[in-house]
């Protein structure tokens, strides 16, 4: 069963302005299936998972794109980065054919990867200006449930407007967590796999495909381990000390491990805000997983109910809500970098995230239940930007958007992204 993804009208907008196109993102998420979704009939498709395919791409890349022609979609394509030479020349040559021809430029390659670890340096040294990059990610909660997604505004009145407008149904705090619990991998959320069974799998195969070139053979089972106690951290300020510490690995190390999830799309780092009136506030990043799901397995949850009871409960939640963020985000070709950020200063006074747009700030704080206690207690730190400050959300699980006071209002976590 196909479900269709809200990045698809992205996908086809670029790909009008561009001779190549470029999908980042983990494995798994659906980028195979929404390119051919998308461009199956038209283009030839090939993946270098196909060793035959991958040998001749890896030993003779010049007569592979020879054999294959354009249009053409080649999947994991990191794994032959000298292919890219050749596809710059083919695009090159073809580029002044249609100049001396005076005809409309097309789409040629559309090139997949899991790992922009190994393939961003070769993008940019090969088809820079030549190439739109797209970043995808896992299911959002509008894309499971069939509801048409819009780019998020915290604008409250543009809110209001389309709650009254938007066909989402209201999901409990149970059925929230449930979500959260089974996460957003497509082959979960079509009943193809056992959740546990396809976590443990993906765990498997990300290491095996996309780490272990990357880090040392002996340090495999420090590296899964390393990946658990960072779920365990999803929400947490980074502490490379700390971290390192726990693993049993110096900090260079940890470092480099975490740039290794962080480009591969398993993570998410939330940078504080920062300008002259700083400091006094934290300057290190926050951990979010991007997918809830196989976070939640990586930190041995076995079910949704016992995570919505656990310590960890708000955690998990915000991560859901920075996730979906991010998600949106992409799917409208949006860096989520230029927006979000969130405040702590050396007070502990700490606002969740906060939406930076030209001179205006606003404040959103993100709570598992509803009607928070004084939720809007720290917007006041904020002052001393001197920025326009908007009116606040307060992300929870509430029903209906209604005031919280002069400050915010609650904006129900099933509306994100409608």
């Amino acid at each position: 069963m196909y479900i269709k993804r809200t990045i698809e009208h992205t996908i086809l907008q670029i790909g009008e302005s561009f001779p190549s196109l470029v999908i980042y993102g983990p494995r798994q998420v659906g980028k195979s299936t929404t390119v051919n979704k998308l461009f199956g009939t038209q283009y030839r498709s090939v993946t270098l998972d196909d060793i035959d395919d991958y040998n001749l791409a890896v030993e003779n890349p010049k007569l592979f794109i020879e054999t294959y022609g354009w249009p053409l979609i080649i999947d994991e394509i990191q794994k032959a980065p000298l292919l890219l030479n050749e596809i710059k020349k083919q695009i090159d040559q073809q580029r002044l054919a249609w100049m001396a021809n005076d005809e409309p430029r097309q789409l040629m390659y559309i090139l997949t990867g899991s790992n922009r670890f190994e393939l961003q340096q070769g993008i940019s040294d090969s088809l820079a200006g030549r190439s739109g990059i797209i970043d995808m990610a896992s299911f959002s909660q509008m894309e499971k449930y069939n509801i048409p997604a819009q780019l998020f505004t915290p604008d409250y009145k543009i809110l209001l407007q389309r709650e009254r407008e938007s066909s989402a149904t209201y999901r409990t705090r149970a059925e929230i967590f449930e979500d959260i619990f089974q996460g957003g991998m497509p082959d979960i959320c079509t009943g193809v796999s056992e959740r546990n069974i396809y976590y443990q799998s993906y765990i498997s195969t990300y290491i095996e495909k996309d780490v272990r070139k990357l880090i040392a053979a002996t340090s495999e089972i420090q590296f899964r381990n390393f990946i658990s106690i960072i779920a365990l951290r999803t929400a947490q300020e980074l502490k490379y000390s700390e971290i390192a510490s726990t693993v049993g690995i110096d900090v260079r190390t940890c470092k480099s491990w975490l740039s290794i999830l962080e480009t591969s799309g398993i993570i998410y780092l939330l940078q504080p805000y920062a300008n002259n009136a700083t400091h006094r506030v934290v300057k290190t990043p926050k951990i979010y997983f991007m997918d809830t799901g196989l976070c939640a397995y990586l930190c041995k949850w076995p079910t949704a109910e016992m995570l919505s009871n656990s310590a960890m409960n708000g955690a998990f939640f915000e991560t859901y809500v920075v996730s979906e963020l991010i998600k949106n985000f992409y799917a409208f070709n949006k860096n989520p970098k230029d927006y979000f950020y969130y405040y702590r200063d050396s007070n502990q006074k700490e606002v969740d995230l906060l939406y930076v747009e030209q001179n205006r700030m606003y404040p959103i704080e993100i709570k598992a239940g509803t009607s928070p206690k004084n939720p809007t207690k720290n917007f006041s730190v904020l002052t001393k930007y001197k920025m326009d400050i908007q009116m606040g959300l307060i992300i929870d699980t509430s029903d209906k958007m209604r005031p919280v006071n002069n400050e915010a209002f609650s904006y129900p976590i099933y509306l994100l992204g409608s």
